[in-house]
């Protein structure tokens, strides 16, 4: 994992590269809080988690005067209710069974949370989202539901054959995202397209991306604890 100076420079330079076009997420998984605390310091106003146990044991210690936090992993329907009040947003709702969990722990807390339905663009076996072809019935049942309000798509495309980039599916994802705007879904907003990570955020804000989510190109390569 880099250092303070090294984590500063890259912040310094990714701003730069984005040069507003986009909003930077930094994705911190296994990355203490001390560092998450620097890192919103030196200019970062969005952090990104992907596992609820790792969200919960930061979560008391995150300067959270400074950031917005959302949840960008896989998640479970069971573990909705221990962050459903800790999270600004949800990410990766990638199926009906999930919003609907999120729907009725929201509203039991008496709030509705903002979400982005994931898009499984490279019809992966191995990844989640649904379908390219069932987006718009997805968001249109998200939609539907008074206690969820959603702001929009995300995606994580196919890993990029050597020299090749990302473009093709961020093509797609854009032309989706404008479709889904101009239907007017219910309580929607659809401001946020949510692609890009650190090997290939340029190419994504490129094609229409205005939240990128980056990890490794700010905190350097993660360090995962011992089992």
């Amino acid at each position: 994992m880099n250092g303070k100076k090294q984590v500063e420079e890259n912040i310094n330079r990714i701003l730069s590269e984005l040069n507003g076009r986009a909003r930077l997420l930094a994705a911190t998984k296994t990355v203490p809080h001390e560092m998450i605390n620097f890192a919103l310091d030196c200019g970062v106003d969005l952090i990104g988690e992907n596992r609820v146990n790792e969200l919960l044991e930061k979560y008391e210690f995150i300067n959270r005067n400074k950031t917005e936090i959302h949840f960008i992993g896989a998640l479970q329907t069971n573990k909705v209710k221990y962050i459903i009040d800790k999270v600004d947003m949800i990410q990766s709702v990638d199926r009906e069974s999930l919003a609907l969990e999120i729907e009725r722990q929201a509203a039991k807390k008496g709030i509705v949370m903002p979400v982005l339905a994931e898009i499984n663009i490279g019809n992966e076996a191995t990844k989640s989202g649904t379908s390219p072809e069932n987006a718009i019935d997805f968001c249109r049942f998200l939609g539907s539901l008074p206690h969820i309000k959603l702001r929009g798509l995300m995606a994580i495309p196919p890993k990029c054959v050597e020299g090749g980039n990302n473009s093709e599916y961020f093509c797609k994802m854009q032309k989706i995202f404008i479709d889904i705007s101009h239907l007017n879904v219910d309580n929607s907003s659809m401001d946020i397209l949510s692609l890009g990570m650190s090997d290939d955020y340029l190419t994504a804000v490129e094609n229409g991306s205005n939240l990128v989510r980056v990890g490794s190109s700010i905190f350097g390569k993660r360090v995962y604890p011992n089992p």
